[in-house]
């Protein structure tokens, strides 16, 4: 059998027009704009209108991924959607993406690892491509989170935004060696013995309630640090190549101390280095997508680079995942 892998075909993202600057969270919470952005390099956030939801986010940057990989969504067989505010419950909010781009075919599903949830859906989909049971996949990172912040919390409530990103998947015959582009390897894992540092308080099974984001801050950045690097070196090694091979990094856009501390800990020059925390701060499964789609769309990343990205998440789940672009 001919072996098959998935290629990056498109990239779109979409933030929502609402801005929240950290001038204005000065005038909500006991903050400053000089402690956000010296703590986080956080300048601003953007939050969903009233009546805008994790879908539409999502839909939007599904749709310009589709139009920058040149398809339709009736092209599309597979959609999964990471995010851990989905628009209800149930159904899956990939289910309700898939309606709203009109598709009818095909398979729709969530995957919930907070802000790890792109590289775990990035995965899932390779596998379904690799494997044969999927030729064009939409993953989408999509989150809401300032829906379930508590916005008396300093420490928490300045960090977060709302955003969505997309890639389209597409299956290629022979292996990405060969072709000079696709997804080469992934790397996941978890350790719930953690999932006390950074969690929602609510839920409908123990709460009943949706809860609020809470975050013990310190021990969260110190073992994002290490267990990010850890994986970033151990998928390097899998895929037989050394970091310094690597074009660019993309990581998780949750705070600019996390992304120099891995850069620094790895030896990667920060200017390989994609931030856009700034710009959106941390919209958790959304934020590999949005950094992937401003890196491409301004032209750092081209065809044939190598990029690596990465993520820790709340669980704790985190990860990495190899692709030439």
């Amino acid at each position: 059998m001919t072996p098959r892998h998935s290629r990056i075909a498109g990239v779109g993202s979409y933030l929502p027009q609402k801005v929240l600057t950290n001038a204005a969270l000065e005038a909500m919470v006991e903050t400053s704009d000089a402690w956000i952005k010296e703590r986080t390099g956080i300048a601003k956030r953007h939050i969903a209108a009233d009546g805008e939801y994790t879908s539409d986010l999502g839909a939007e940057a599904a749709r310009r991924a589709l139009d920058h990989a040149g398809l339709v969504p009736g092209d599309v067989d597979l959609i999964i959607v990471a995010t851990a505010t989905p628009d209800l419950t149930f159904p899956a909010t990939a289910t309700i993406v898939q309606d709203k781009l009109g598709i009818t075919e095909g398979a729709a599903f969530d995957v919930q690892a907070v802000c790890s949830g792109f590289l775990y859906a990035l995965t899932t989909a390779d596998n379904f491509i690799r494997c044969g049971q999927a030729k064009t996949a939409l993953v989408i990172g999509a989150e809401t989170f300032s829906r379930i912040l508590d916005w008396t919390d300093r420490t928490t409530c300045v960090l977060f935004g709302d955003g969505a990103g997309a890639v389209v998947l597409t299956a290629e015959d022979g292996s990405p060696e060969e072709t000079g582009q696709g997804v080469l390897k992934t790397h996941l894992r978890s350790d719930g013995r953690f999932k006390d540092l950074l969690y929602v308080d609510g839920g409908p099974s123990q709460t009943k309630t949706v809860g609020h984001l809470r975050m013990q801050g310190n021990q969260v950045y110190r073992h994002a640090v290490t267990k990010i690097a850890g994986s970033m070196t151990e998928l390097a090694e899998m895929a037989g190549i050394g970091i310094d091979e690597v074009d660019w990094v993309v990581p998780h856009q949750a705070n600019q101390r996390i992304l120099l501390g891995v850069a620094n800990r790895l030896n990667i020059p920060v200017e390989q280095v994609v931030s856009t925390v700034a710009e959106h701060g941390n919209t958790s499964a959304a934020s590999i997508p949005l950094a992937l789609d401003a890196a491409i769309q301004d032209g750092r990343i081209q065809r044939g680079q190598l990029i690596l990205m990465e993520a820790l998440g709340g669980g704790f789940t985190w990860g990495a995942a190899l692709a030439r672009y």
